[in-house]
């Protein structure tokens, strides 16, 4: 799946099958915030870790998202949520 593609998915009545952090990342653009976050933090990984960031930097808890990030062994994002958004998909596809 390309980036476009996963885009178009957006659109669509489920997400994409296959990677959950794809599927949180998913519900996460259209809105679902308690269901995005309820998948990423059952993924114990860096990715996982940094998806979590993402998502508390979202909901405006800084200091969560800062603990996520070291987590992730990740720089905590200064750009703006769109932009790390879409190097989320990125790294993840």
């Amino acid at each position: 799946m390309t980036p476009d593609e996963f885009h178009a998915s957006l659109s669509g009545s489920a997400p994409p099958a296959g990677a959950p952090l794809l599927r949180a990342l998913w519900h996460d653009a259209r809105g679902e915030w308690d269901t995005a976050h309820g998948i990423a933090q059952d993924v114990e990984t860096p990715d996982g870790a940094w998806v979590h960031a993402y998502l508390h930097r979202k909901e405006g808890d800084i200091g969560n998202a800062r603990y996520w990030y070291r987590r992730a062994a990740r720089p905590e994002a200064q750009d703006s949520l769109e932009s790390e958004w879409e190097r989320l998909v990125a790294a993840l596809l």
